[in-house]
Parts: C-alpha cells; structure tokens; sequence
C-alpha cells in the first residue's frame, strides 16, 4: 500500500480510538482531522520504521496531550448511552447499563491506563505498536492493562481471575 492508503485504512481505527478517549463525536472527529492534517502535512517525518497506523496513533495521542495541556483541568465527559450503543451491539436494556456501568468505570481510571486500554482494545494495536505509541516500555504497558483490567473488575463488581469463588483468596 502507498502512504496515504496506510493513511486512509486509519481512519475508521482512529475515530473509535478517538471516541473512546474523548466521549464526545464533535470533539473525536476535529482530533482525528487535526491528526490527519498533521500526518499529511508532515509525511516526510515519517521515517519508515513501523506501520504507518501505529505512527498516526501517536499524533492523535500527542494532539489529545495538546489539547488537554491548554485545557488543564480537563474533566471528562461521558458519553451519552445511545451513542455508546452505537459502537456495539445494540440489545436488552440490561446490555445498555453494563455499558454504562463499564464507560462510568473507564472514566474513574487514571488517564494512563485508560489510554493504554483503549489503544490496545478499542485502537487494535499490538503491544509493541502501543508501547511504542504510549512511549513506554512493553513491560510498563503490561503493568498499567493489568491494573486497568482488573481496577474495571473491581469497579463493575466482578470477580479478580487471582480470587478463587465466592471469595476464596
């Protein structure tokens, strides 16, 4: 594929990545446009090493660290349930609180791993592709999903995989 199909094919991932962060679609599509903008404006930057979808993820993240720098403090917001409803499968109305309840814990994690998270589940990124992103190392990337995993567990009131059942240490 050519640059600015690697560019193109982005897209959609980063507009999910984008949403997941941010929780509001004015503010996930100017991201994704100033990331767009900022990629093809500097396409000579890009030296080649990676995939061209791990490098727009890192200017989307630095856009958003951008933004959130100017705007300290930052306070999220969530998203309304009928627009989560829309990035999944719509169903029962119990479907529509647990993902709430998740989105509500999503939003109590700390920034770093909330980033993490979502760049590996809702941004599709390997593990080397969202150190790389993130700028840490594979090892910090794992240590910060596993305390968000299991911080959401906690949060949604499910049991850890350390806990045996019905309390069992």
């Amino acid at each position: 594929m050519t640059f600015l199909q690697d560019v193109e094919a982005a897209i959609p991932a980063l507009r999910r990545y984008a949403m997941a962060l941010v929780r509001d679609q004015d503010r996930a599509d100017d991201l994704v446009q100033d990331s767009l903008e900022r990629a093809l404006a500097r396409r000579h930057d890009w030296r080649g090493d990676g995939s061209v979808r791990a490098w727009m993820f890192t200017i989307l993240l630095n856009r958003l660290r951008d933004e959130e720098r100017k705007a300290r403090p930052l306070h999220g917001h969530l998203m309304p349930i009928e627009a989560l409803a829309a990035t999944g499968t719509t169903g029962a109305q119990e479907q529509h609180m647990a993902l709430a309840e998740v989105a509500c814990a999503l939003d109590r994690l700390p920034s770093d791993q909330r980033r993490a998270l979502l760049l590996v589940t809702i941004g599709g990124q390997s593990l080397a592709d969202a150190a790389r992103i993130l700028e840490i190392p594979e090892g910090t990337l794992m240590s910060r999903l596993g305390r968000a995993r299991e911080t959401l567990r906690a949060l949604v009131g499910r049991d850890s995989p350390r806990q045996g059942r019905k309390g069992q240490p």
